[in-house]
């Protein structure tokens, strides 16, 4: 039975590293990608660690073994790699129902995964559930970005309860800015 959680240990995070690895978008064939979907970013462990220290990813996990994550960050983390950096100061840019997104505490999906065996069973709904009961008492909304050749997640976001913010472009690569708004009082400046 797969039990979703934080991450505790360094074998947890170098099999995020692996799973991260082996859904790499570089290394997937273009059938692959369009497929099973992908992931872009390729962390360092030293970097991986950095991202822990500070928030703790959301892991699925079956037995032993990481079958998901969400990597969980905020703005912290900005100057430590360079496409967390970019995707921070769009986000920053971004007017939410009439809200500037600079002025309020948001969270940011730093990478989500799911192993291809574990996908169609409601992983990415479970972890992102997690992800949000963990941040949502001082962040008012949750934001990433997905590849625009990647429909597939951009699918998963959207039934998770994402909706497009607007877009990007940045390594090559278009992106569409999604945000998940948990309390919407807050974010749309409503009392």
């Amino acid at each position: 039975m797969v039990q979703i959680g934080r991450i505790s240990t360094q074998k947890e995070l170098r099999q995020i590293q692996h799973l991260q690895s082996a859904n790499l978008k570089s290394n997937l064939s273009l059938s692959e990608q369009q497929i099973q979907g992908f992931v872009t970013a390729s962390y360092t462990f030293d970097f991986l660690k950095k991202m822990n220290e500070l928030h703790p990813a959301i892991i699925a996990k079956e037995g032993d073994q990481v079958v998901g994550y969400a990597l969980v960050t905020t703005s912290e983390i900005k100057g430590y790699h360079p496409l967390l950096d970019d995707l921070i100061g769009h986000c920053d840019e971004v007017v939410f129902k009439g809200v500037s997104l600079a002025t309020i505490p948001y969270a940011i999906v730093g990478q989500l995964c799911v192993a291809k065996a574990y996908r169609g069973q409601g992983l990415v709904q479970k972890i992102y559930t997690h992800f949000k009961e963990s941040m949502q008492q001082t962040h008012h909304c949750c934001i990433t970005d997905v590849d625009q050749n990647n429909p597939r997640s951009l699918k998963a976001h959207q039934k998770t309860g994402f909706e497009v913010v607007g877009c990007l472009g940045y390594g090559g690569s278009q992106w569409d800015l999604v945000l998940w708004d948990w309390n919407r009082s807050k974010v749309s400046g409503n009392p």
